[in-house]
């Protein structure tokens, strides 16, 4: 991909590639059927993306990617964050 393309997101989103590359790394190997491994991932979403989650918010992502078996993805995690 074209670095000058990466910059146009920033520029637009005010996210970090790096920030984002970074975290689609971890999520390779994770478990998600661990509790604090999706906690986690969710924490990292809100910053990266700088929202809040409320408590409420991110117990219902946690129930429905461990409990429900919902696949876990950077998308799924946003529109639920941005939900609120």
């Amino acid at each position: 991909m074209d670095n000058g393309f990466f910059k146009n997101i920033e520029k637009k989103t005010g996210v970090n590639m790096k920030d984002i590359f970074e975290l689609a790394g971890s999520l390779q190997n994770a478990n998600f059927k661990d509790e604090a491994t999706v906690r986690n991932v969710i924490r990292r979403v809100s910053q990266i993306a700088n929202k809040n989650v409320p408590k409420e918010t991110e117990d219902k992502i946690v129930k429905s990617i461990v409990n429900d078996g919902k696949q876990l993805d950077i998308n799924t995690i946003t529109k639920m964050i941005n939900k609120n």
